[in-house]
């Protein structure tokens, strides 16, 4: 199966990873920001946006992803990842697809925070109701830190009921890899919010302190979705990193 994908822009690639919580559209003001300099390539993961959701066993992320840049004739990027991202990205990078890293409050095997457990549990309940609507709501509310839009809001909440109905009653499996953080030797800026969920907090952290050339860089401003947030300075952030 390939995924939907799209390129913006010509030069060097850089593939955006989305959250697990929106879709490519998530991108589109970083698409704008790189696509001058950059050959940006987006995706959209099974049960996400204009990529279906089903499979005739396991599947892998990572391995839809590899594929489409195999068919794009793409060996090596900096891979952008965000949240749920940000795992997809890691694999990549293990499997030697990645010449640098961005890993926007990521995630990490750190055992979860009460928040975010109590955040996944009313997610779950309003979902398993067929409340779709209020659980998205639920997502941007919980996700978007005090300077996200309304507008933004819309989107995101948009995005995340969209899966909701791609994948609620689907019978795909996701199989990740492991991945060992300390044996991805490539520069990786990890990227965390002052506003996020606690449990994101430790995970940037853990991922920076792991990666032998992470480095970690706190947005006092930020929630779990900074790109969604104030698009133009993660537009200059990526601008300045790659």
């Amino acid at each position: 199966m390939t995924i939907w994908h799209a390129e913006y822009g010509a030069g060097e690639p850089v593939v955006l990873l989305h959250s697990t919580a929106a879709d490519s559209g998530m991108w589109r003001s970083q698409v704008d920001a790189l696509a001058g300099r950059f050959r940006v390539i987006t995706v959209d993961f099974r049960g996400y946006g204009r990529s279906p959701y089903g499979a005739d066993g396991a599947y892998s992320d990572a391995a839809d992803v590899a594929e489409v840049l195999a068919g794009l004739g793409v060996g090596r990027a900096a891979l952008v990842g965000s949240s749920g991202g940000t795992r997809v990205a890691l694999e990549l990078a293990a499997a030697g697809l990645a010449d640098r890293l961005v890993l926007l409050n990521p995630v990490a095997d750190v055992p979860p925070s009460e928040d975010v457990r109590a955040y996944w549990t009313e997610e779950e309940r309003l979902v398993e109701a067929g409340d779709l609507d209020r659980a998205a709501r639920l997502t941007a509310r919980t996700l978007l830190g005090p300077h996200a839009s309304d507008a933004a809001g819309e989107r995101l909440a948009a995005m995340q009921r969209r899966a909701y109905e791609l994948q609620v009653g689907g019978e795909a499996e996701s199989a990740a890899e492991e991945v060992s953080p300390g044996a991805i030797d490539v520069p990786a800026l990890v990227v965390s919010g002052a506003h996020d969920l606690e449990w994101f907090l430790l995970c940037a952290r853990h991922l920076a302190a792991e990666l032998p050339r992470g480095r970690l860089v706190e947005l006092e401003w930020a929630g779990h979705l900074p790109a969604m947030e104030r698009p133009e300075e993660i537009d200059r952030l990526l601008l300045d990193y790659l």
